[in-house]
């Protein structure tokens, strides 16, 4: 009988192994599985979300966004707008030597509100995206004052030469009263100043591309005061870099530092003092 049930035991033995087997060979099926692909979806809302961040938007481009609207319903004025009082209105926002003499800071101003050429026209697009990325970059203030700094110093940097070769006899009096207008300065700044953000080999993309174009105006010469003035707002442009570079390392390190005065606060804190018993 022992033998019976010794025997009985050692032929259950090998059986015993059975069930696990099947779990083994589940989990390699598992394993051996192809991995599941994520669906293309995914990668088109990504590539959207990054084109989309080359347009201004209310929230994070608020400078360009409100400049933009502003310069599309001063152009569809010039469009569609009556064509004697468009005209009457250009001639008082522009920035000649007779009203820079009279109203320099109005016609500095209203000068900028306009684009030549209108909704057609190629520097309301670079403007578009041109301030779009420097603003997401140096914020709405610093985009700004490039801007600004641009139109203003390229625009007086024109007109004065004008204003002195008249009272010298080398010009008419009636280049005193030349009209000139339009965002092509500020542009271009914004250009000079975002070129110098990059990164060495885009840099040298950008200038090249836009110094080929400032080459040709000035081989042409069909504007004087535009072939002279938009190298010279490229230079001011460029001439911001260490500026924004510096704002931008200081903004950078006052966030840095942050973390470590927050964590120190919370660290230093002292402990919850025990009930005196007495």
């Amino acid at each position: 009988m022992r033998r019976g049930r010794g025997r009985a035991v050692r032929e259950d033995e090998p059986a015993a192994p059975l069930p696990d087997a099947v779990p083994r060979r589940r989990r390699t099926e598992a394993v051996a599985s192809p991995p599941v692909r994520e669906p293309r979806a995914g990668g088109t809302a990504r590539w959207a979300r990054r084109c989309l961040r080359l347009l201004p938007t209310p929230i994070g481009t608020p400078f360009t966004f409100g400049y933009l609207l502003v310069l599309v319903a001063t152009s569809l004025f010039m469009e569609y707008g009556d064509p004697d009082t468009v005209s009457a209105v250009l001639r008082e926002s522009s920035t000649d030597v007779a009203h820079l003499r009279e109203t320099p800071l109005l016609v500095l101003v209203a000068s900028a509100l306009w684009v030549v050429g209108g909704l057609g026209s190629p520097y309301l697009f670079g403007f578009a995206l041109v301030l779009t990325a420097l603003e997401r970059r140096v914020g709405g203030r610093r985009a700004a004052g490039v801007f600004l700094f641009g139109h203003v110093v390229a625009t007086l940097a024109t007109e004065i030469p004008v204003g002195l070769s008249v009272a010298a006899g080398r010009l008419p009096e009636s280049s005193l009263h030349q009209l000139d207008y339009g965002i092509s300065f500020g542009v271009m700044a914004s250009v000079g100043a975002l070129a110098g953000l990059l990164t060495p080999w885009p840099r040298g993309l950008v200038l090249g591309a836009v110094g080929a174009m400032l080459l040709r105006d000035l081989l042409d010469l069909d504007n004087p005061l535009a072939a002279w003035g938009h190298p010279l707002a490229l230079l001011l442009g460029l001439a911001c870099r260490p500026l924004l570079r510096r704002a931008g390392a200081a903004g950078g390190a006052g966030v840095r530092g942050a973390g470590p005065s927050c964590r120190g606060r919370r660290d230093t804190r002292l402990p919850a003092r025990a009930p005196d018993r007495r």
